[in-house]
């Protein structure tokens, strides 16, 4: 599988520059047309903004885009028939010549290559509830297990087990901290009501770990970064609350199951909540990128 990584970020990764990479699915899968390309260039210049550079990830017609220009941007918010790619499908979709927007895990694995060490989206995926049954878990977590990459998110999505994920990121060795605080983040909320057991408090102490991790021999896994969403502009906790527990009585009613769960859930979150959940989720990634792009810049200082 052949890279194309852009001319700017090619420059910027050989002279040191800070760069940070962006996956592509939210822009392909996650907002509505014309909004969608509004957010992508807006994300690219929230990194920019804090002397970083972007690198949105995605494949186009079989070849892995590290870093993709306007017209390619356009093209995988437009375009119809663009896949959703996990890291599993990406050999599939390179000999198939295929395009397709990247997830968590795709991006992380692509970015990685690549030697883009600081990654930043809107939520993780994780342990599906009633994994005891379905066995459901999200592709990320293996991923994550073995990718030296720095992943700032606004923790795994609400609609997951958040103990069980957190239990399990444990047991695949995945370092996790909150920043700026000593609770896990729940996407759409600032506080998931679950603990974390480190917190860093700067982008300088999150690369002095990125460091460690190096030095010990350890960064062949990811530093999940939990940044909670500001709790102004995060969802009303009672408000998702009654909305997720009708989203998982109609899904079971439904009987939506497998990969369809995911997206049932979250365009029943956006439907029923006004659109309130979809502008925390936007609140999150910007937070993230921004976040992103000042640990990218403290990393490459060295």
């Amino acid at each position: 599988m052949v890279l194309v990584v852009s001319e700017e970020v090619r420059e910027a990764l050989g002279s040191g520059r800070p760069v940070v990479a962006l996956e592509s699915t939210i822009i392909a899968h996650g907002l509505p047309r014309p909004r969608n390309l509004r957010v992508a260039l807006e994300l690219e210049e929230a990194v920019r903004g804090e002397g970083a550079v972007p690198a949105t990830v995605a494949v186009l017609d079989g070849r892995p885009l590290i870093g993709l220009d306007k017209a390619q941007l356009e093209r995988v918010a437009n375009e119809d028939g663009i896949r959703k790619l996990g890291h599993r499908d990406l050999p599939l979709a390179v000999a198939a010549r295929a395009s397709g927007a990247t997830t968590v895990s795709a991006t992380a694995r692509l970015a990685a290559l690549a030697g883009i060490r600081v990654f930043a989206t809107g939520g993780l995926g994780g342990v599906h509830r009633e994994w005891t049954v379905t066995q459901d878990e999200s592709a990320d977590l293996g991923l994550l297990a073995r990718t030296g990459i720095t992943v700032v998110c606004a923790g795994v999505k609400s609609i997951l087990d958040v103990p069980a994920t957190l239990q399990r990121l444990e047991t695949l060795g995945v370092a996790v901290a909150g920043y700026g605080t000593d609770r896990f983040p729940g996407f759409y909320l600032s506080d998931s009501g679950h603990p974390v057991d480190w917190t860093l408090h700067s982008p300088e102490e999150v690369a002095a770990v990125m460091r460690a991790q190096d030095a010990l021999g350890a960064a062949r896994s990811a530093l999940i970064v939990a940044n909670p969403v500001p709790e102004a502009e995060q969802l009303d906790p009672e408000l998702h609350a009654r909305v997720l527990d009708e989203a998982l009585a109609a899904c079971a009613q439904r009987g939506v199951t497998g990969q369809a769960v995911t997206p049932f859930l979250l365009d029943h979150l956006v439907r029923h909540t006004d659109g309130a959940s979809l502008n925390a989720n936007l609140a999150a990634v910007r937070g993230n990128v921004r976040l992103g792009a000042r640990i990218a810049t403290a990393w490459a200082r060295g």
